[in-house]
């Protein structure tokens, strides 16, 4: 009998490597034709069909409409015939055992990393570990010896965890207020010596520790986490834990007023605007135009995409997301984990880990 086709879930947005599954249109069992809609994704900035590859009958379904699905674990089997047995499985949406806070990781990696006796907690924070990756860890063994740059211990030098794209927008935050020196990055998907808009990658998390005996006293947190908040927190703990300061960050183009407060790791965007008693407490993020009105207090955490506004007395909920173009009404509470698509409208409160889709009115 030949074998069943393998359907993963896509990886939709380099910077985000979770999607919402909204619409299920199949069922276990079901024949579909080459091109059938399977699925509706949802991630914060874009909606995807996934579609079958091949014809075939669906097996191996485990997902629930609501569900957080991983770029790289698998969606579904498509089977040559309606007789065929999945194999059992973890639901996707469940972390494996044993795997810590804030790592991805495949289950086909997870499988090899454990076969092969790997210490998960030695594998990056923040991208997918792929097969390839676990590979070139075993390869590695011990980490190389780090190039610390000699003004690390300057009292101005600030070192930028994360390279990808929300780090090249914290680089250049950095560089415009004009208060720090960014002198290296640390990015566990980027090798030593790399470089990302000029500034050369010193090495992964393990090199925090020799950035903090050489005298550098300042770090930026640039893993944005829009798709798994839990991978910005972990990095903001690893930050901590090995002795940095976060400073808040503030572009010379926003405006802050006097009496807002912000706490560490907060940063502001160009254009943003943060009003009078506002509070935003550690992490937070208020992206580029986005508007914080008086009286407004922003958890731990809290994301505010690009254009968002938030009208007076606001409150947002610890790690929750607010997409862009999102308008929130007086007094509105946002709870803890919740996800508001882009350009929704925002009437009344909503719940801890609710989800309003894209371009909805809430409540409808």
């Amino acid at each position: 009998m030949a074998d069943a086709t393998r359907i993963l879930v896509p990886l939709l947005n380099p910077n985000e490597t979770d999607a919402r599954l909204v619409s299920l249109h199949v069922e276990d069992g079901q024949q579909v034709q080459v091109g059938d809609p399977l699925a509706t994704l949802e991630t914060t900035k874009s909606t995807f069909e996934l579609e079958a590859a091949v014809a075939g009958y669906v097996a191996g379904l485990k997902v629930t409409v609501g569900d957080l699905l991983h770029a790289g674990d698998l969606f579904c089997y498509l089977a040559p015939d309606k007789e065929w047995q999945a194999p059992e499985q973890a639901k996707p949406s469940e972390a494996p055992s044993g795997v810590p806070e804030g790592l991805r990781i495949t289950q086909p990696a997870l499988l090899l990393a454990q076969q092969e006796g790997l210490d998960l907690g030695t594998l990056p924070v923040g991208p997918i570990i792929t097969e390839d990756k676990v590979r070139v860890a075993l390869k590695q063994g011990q980490p190389a010896e780090f190039q610390i740059p000699e003004h690390a211990a300057n009292k101005n030098a600030i070192v930028v965890y994360g390279g990808g794209g929300h780090g090249k927008a914290v680089i250049e935050l950095i560089q415009a207020g004009g208060n720090y020196q960014v002198v290296g990055l640390i990015d566990d998907g980027l090798a030593p010596r790399d470089r990302v808009l000029g500034v050369p990658v010193i090495g992964g998390g393990a090199a925090l520790a020799a950035l903090k005996e050489a005298g550098c006293q300042l770090a930026a947190n640039a893993v944005g986490g829009i798709g798994a908040i839990s991978t910005r927190i972990a990095v903001f703990e690893r930050i901590q834990a090995a002795g940095f300061e976060l400073p808040a960050l503030v572009h010379p183009s926003a405006v802050v007023e006097p009496s807002a407060q912000l706490a560490a790791g907060v940063q502001v965007f160009p254009q943003a605007y943060v009003g009078s008693d506002a509070q935003l407490g550690l992490g937070c993020i208020v992206n580029t135009g986005a508007i914080v009105s008086h009286d407004c207090v922003l958890e731990d955490y809290a994301n505010l995409a690009p254009g968002s506004i938030l009208a007076g007395g606001v409150r947002v909920g610890d790690g929750s997301l607010i997409g862009m173009a999102v308008t929130i009404n007086l007094n509105v509470s946002i709870g803890r984990r919740a996800r508001i698509g882009n350009s929704a409208v925002i009437k009344e409160d909503v719940p801890a880990e609710g989800i309003v889709r894209a371009g909805a009115v809430w409540p409808s």
